[in-house]
């Protein structure tokens, strides 16, 4: 399997698991609250928590689309900032990631 391929499909699974996760997201917040108070003060402390988690998960999303448009266009792997390759080892690990090692150190 080529490369850039590899990334997609490692990305796309992301993407998956992500859209996943907002959607149980979604549906914790909808739920009704209590009517007693102390246990509305905690529900409503979780659900801060839980809207953290869904716009982490929306940035990430975000990330990764920018990555699956950069593979389409054929510019994947290449630092956005300085046009150097990526360490194949960064993008093991962050499949999504824009920037050579150099690049997001410097920011």
């Amino acid at each position: 399997m080529n490369t850039p391929e590899k990334y997609r499909q490692k990305l796309m699974t992301r993407l998956a698991e992500l859209d996943s996760r907002l959607h149980q997201i979604e549906a914790d917040l909808d739920e009704p609250h209590s009517k007693d108070w102390e246990e509305s003060a905690v529900e409503r402390e979780g659900e801060e928590v839980l809207e953290k988690l869904g716009q982490t998960g929306q940035e990430e999303i975000a990330r990764i689309r920018a990555a699956l448009r950069r593979i389409r266009e054929g510019s994947y792997g290449n630092c956005v900032r300085c046009g150097e390759a990526i360490a194949l080892e960064r993008l093991d690990t962050l499949p999504d990631t824009p920037l050579c090692r150099d690049c997001a150190a410097a920011i």
